[in-house]
């Protein structure tokens, strides 16, 4: 099973997901990559920061990579870890992609405000874990 977990950069929502989804998935036949729709910045310093304690991960290992067509006909389920990407991106006439999407309507930060950061890597990780846990039934 391959998850495509996307936000607007790929710089901090798509990439705790990413991240943190690898750090406790423990099946490997699931395999999760992340992706963004503009590639206009990298994850500020806060993210970073608190990204590493709170969750052990580290979302500087590279830097934000932009979607393709083929990424998202190679998933198998495609979660939007952002409320900023309208659904109709997905209205691709080649292959019913929107079957494969789910929408976590999580908010961006861009100010650096630790607390905002801090619920929203809390957030991050709750859906994942929820996730994890689903997968894991199968």
């Amino acid at each position: 099973m391959n998850i495509l977990f996307i936000c607007k950069y790929n710089a901090f929502r798509s990439r705790i997901s990413e991240e943190y989804f690898k750090k406790i998935n423990k099946n490997p036949k699931v395999e999760a990559i992340s992706r963004g729709f503009i590639m206009d910045t990298d994850s500020d310093s806060e993210q970073k920061k608190l990204s590493k304690q709170l969750l052990g991960i580290d979302i500087s290992k590279r830097k934000p990579l932009p979607i393709t067509l083929k990424d998202l006909i190679k998933s198998d389920l495609i979660i939007v870890a952002a409320d900023d990407i309208p659904k109709i991106m997905f209205n691709y006439p080649l292959v019913n992609i929107q079957k494969k999407v789910v929408i976590w309507k999580i908010k961006d930060e861009q100010r650096q405000n630790k607390e905002n950061i801090k619920r929203i890597i809390l957030k991050i990780k709750k859906k994942v874990d929820k996730l994890n846990q689903q997968l894991e039934k199968k």
